[in-house]
């Protein structure tokens, strides 16, 4: 698999030379792989956020650089409008970013940008919505009559239809309910199986990540602690934890079964596993104490 994005010792200072002064990214190098779905944790202030606004050419490091293609994307200013053209960023609360009368011309906005018009600009904005879950009847409507999911599905839209390489979500579920949640993620998901682009997702749920991740990277303190498959970081839930993170609640019963002579599978990550697991036990002769 290809790198689509690099990191070369990218550095970001914020109050440089300043009693103020803070790394929120230090000498980092991290590449990530063309069409892989990959999960970015850490507490917070570890540096996610300026991280994925680097990528997408939004902030400039103080040192280093990022390659897309291999290509500089701060070596040129006047290309870094198609950069974001290729690496699209969803905000927290990306809702709070609608403002056209509907929101079939909000989700146009930005395809419109790069020059789509006519029945391929039409069909984007319709596969854009039908990938995030948006029904059609809504898409005359303003996105102000929207509900909370709808205008998240929406904005999320917005950025789909663009069809960017590179698709960043920072928090895209944050203040939603969990069927909200699960249903975004599960579209999510549905768009990069069949778009089979780059998906970078920043989450404080690890229960996400581990469901929808095919890596994850861990950031500490503005660096790079981990960056490795995800049943691979999450059986590190020792050093986990020492950074202020966890391993998903039910990596955790596992293991306390484990513990108490239960023979479990030790990388467990999601419910549907450890429900299959546990039949399998059973089905052996096995007893649950």
């Amino acid at each position: 698999m290809n790198n689509i994005l690099r990191t070369e010792n990218l550095s970001l200072v914020y109050g440089e030379n300043t009693p103020f002064e803070k790394k929120a990214v230090n000498n980092l190098n991290i590449e990530i792989k063309e069409g892989e779905f990959l999960g970015i944790i850490g507490h917070t202030g570890s540096g996610k956020s300026t991280l994925v606004q680097m990528l997408n050419g939004l902030i400039k490091p103080t040192s280093g650089k990022i390659y897309l293609y291999d290509e500089d994307i701060n070596a040129n200013k006047k290309k870094l409008r198609n950069v974001r053209f290729k690496v699209g960023m969803v905000f927290q609360y990306p809702e709070y970013q609608l403002f056209e009368e509907t929101v079939y011309k909000d989700i146009a906005f930005g395809p419109t940008n790069k020059g789509i018009s006519g029945d391929e600009l039409d069909r984007r904005i319709r596969e854009s919505a039908k990938f995030t879950g948006l029904k059609d009847e809504l898409l005359f409507k303003s996105p102000f009559e929207l509900s909370g999911g709808e205008k998240r599905r929406a904005a999320i839209s917005g950025i789909i239809a663009m069809d960017p390489d590179v698709l960043i979500l920072d928090e895209p579920t944050a203040g939603l309910d969990p069927q909200g949640r699960d249903k975004l993620l599960n579209q999510i998901k549905k768009y990069h199986q069949v778009r089979k682009n780059t998906i970078v997702l920043v989450s404080h749920s690890m229960e996400d990540i581990a469901r929808f991740a095919d890596r994850i990277l861990v950031m500490n303190k503005g660096k790079c602690e981990m960056l490795d498959t995800t049943r691979a970081v999450f059986s590190e839930g020792k050093k986990l934890e020492t950074m202020g993170l966890r391993v998903p609640q039910i990596t955790k019963i596992v293991q306390k079964l484990r513990e108490n002579g239960i023979n479990l599978s030790n990388d467990i990550l999601t419910i549907e596993e450890a429900y299959s697991e546990i039949i399998s036990f059973l089905n052996k002769g096995g007893k649950l104490k």
